[in-house]
């Protein structure tokens, strides 16, 4: 009976959102062109967004990663962290499901309203938890938007290197300052199916041009051979797996969200086809070379081949950056009292003061890679993994929480106590290893990198002659 009860509750939800796949079906000609390439809910579009938006920049820095880490740990890390992502993102779809039933019980109407990670905390857990949720999430993505800028400025360099990379962040800012007129995550249909198609072209071309180049003469594989550089380079890949801070408004745009709980493993397993074959065999070709190159293309020969790659990432990395400012804009547009406004252009026009801190970040903080260890340990460690697993276990604590709940466990896992020793593991392990030791070695690193080129470096990791004073 309680099964029952639950599918009821279930199949009953999301009124408004399959009222408007209905409209969108039953809509003219030109309009289904409109929305074939603009209004994206389904499964699909949920699963392009989410392994469109995993793997971006972070694709060229993880050969680095694995001159840090050595091969099998990069590969074994690749595999451990990939699990542990989709497991957080699977219990931050649980308390999505969770909260809006409970709203929807009670007459809530959320057609204009998107809901927020932050939102959902404070639903379930109150305000402290709200709070604490919406400074890591806000902080996360507004760095997460900051090494997008960064990685735009590092891959143009390689093609035209007539200007120095910060004129480039310059220059990109402002590029990437337009997503403000992108309304939600429903509009990002076409994007995310494009986005994907550019990382795997440039996975793959990474992979067949190391191979095709072979080893560079006298090739050293030393890694791992400090305890600072496996752990930056660890946490760099806690960071890869950890892009489901969008989980939320990612769901929120589907017309049945209630089946996006597999989605984002199906997603990883893709992005792990990317990710292996190509980290690998970068590593292989150059070795120890990529300690002091965390841009992969950098030591790979300039070719058409190579362009296009960078041409493409240049485009993903605005399609990213969109990704990762949207739900800022949202809170936002909720903190200025217009998020339900249905005008674009006055939502649009609010939205511009949010792209300037992430610009000026972008210029202080140049280093392209340490960057994403540092960020990964502080905050993504948080944002995603320890909050996640320690909101489920705290919101299903109580015996009728867990009577109630409208998703129970699998018995595969082992019931309650298997989710709850799942969650436990998660919490302590991040919290040792990705925030404790990656923390300390991601941050030794990054002040490193500050008092090597300093703040504000105009043109970091260039070749010598290439960067002016």
């Amino acid at each position: 009976m309680a099964s029952e009860k639950v599918e009821t509750v279930v199949a009953g939800n999301y009124v408004e959102m399959e009222r408007e796949e209905q409209g969108l079906k039953q809509s003219s000609a030109k309009a289904k062109l409109s929305n074939f390439f603009w209004h994206g809910g389904s499964v699909y579009d949920a699963w392009f967004s989410c392994a469109s938006n995993q793997v971006a920049q972070v694709l060229l820095t993880l050969p680095y990663s694995f001159s840090q880490l050595g091969m099998l740990s990069g590969i074994l890390f690749q595999l451990f962290y990939g699990l542990m992502g989709s497991w957080t993102a699977y219990l931050i779809s649980l308390l999505y499901v969770e909260y809006r039933t409970r709203k929807e019980r009670d007459k809530v109407d959320f057609r204009n309203h998107v809901i927020q990670w932050f939102e959902v905390l404070d639903g379930l857990l109150g305000k402290h938890w709200r709070n604490i949720g919406l400074f890591f999430n806000c902080t996360f993505l507004l760095f997460g938007s900051v090494i997008q800028l960064i990685a735009c400025a590092s891959n143009i360099y390689y093609i035209n290197d007539s200007l120095d990379k910060r004129t480039w962040t310059y220059i990109f800012g402002a590029c990437c300052a337009t997503t403000v007129f992108i309304p939600s995550f429903h509009n990002y249909r076409i994007w995310s199916f494009l986005g994907l198609v550019m990382t795997s072209y440039t996975a793959w071309y990474l992979t067949i041009a190391s191979l095709l180049h072979g080893q560079v003469e006298g090739v050293k594989h030393s890694g791992p051979a400090k305890l600072i550089l496996y752990f930056t380079g660890a946490t760099n890949i806690l960071y890869t797996f950890g892009g489901h801070a969008v989980t939320v408004e990612i769901m929120h745009a589907m017309w049945k969200p209630q089946k996006f709980k597999m989605i984002y493993l199906l997603a990883t397993l893709y992005v792990l086809t990317l990710t292996l074959p190509s980290a690998s065999a970068v590593y292989w070709a150059f070795g120890d070379m990529l300690l002091d190159h965390s841009n992969a293309l950098s030591l790979l020969p300039r070719t058409p081949f190579r362009d296009i790659a960078i041409i493409l990432m240049l485009i993903h990395q605005f399609i990213t950056f969109g990704f990762a400012c949207t739900p800022l804009y949202f809170v936002w547009e909720k903190l200025l009292g217009i998020h339900e406004t249905k005008s674009i252009m006055k939502r649009s026009a609010a939205r511009l003061p949010v792209v300037i801190p992430i610009w000026f970040l972008a210029i202080i903080f140049p280093f392209f890679g340490p960057i994403n260890s540092a960020v990964g340990s502080l905050l993504v460690s948080f944002t995603v993994y320890i909050i996640p697993a320690m909101a489920h276990m705290i919101t299903f604590s109580s015996p009728s929480a867990r009577e109630n709940a409208v998703e129970r466990p699998p018995s595969f896992l082992g019931g309650w106590t298997g989710m709850y020793s799942m969650n436990l593991f998660v919490v302590v392990w991040v919290f040792v290893v990705g925030f404790g030791l990656g923390g300390w070695a991601s941050m030794m690193n990054f002040i490193q990198q500050i008092n090597t080129f300093g703040l504000f470096a105009k043109c970091y990791q260039c070749p010598p002659l290439k960067a002016k004073a």
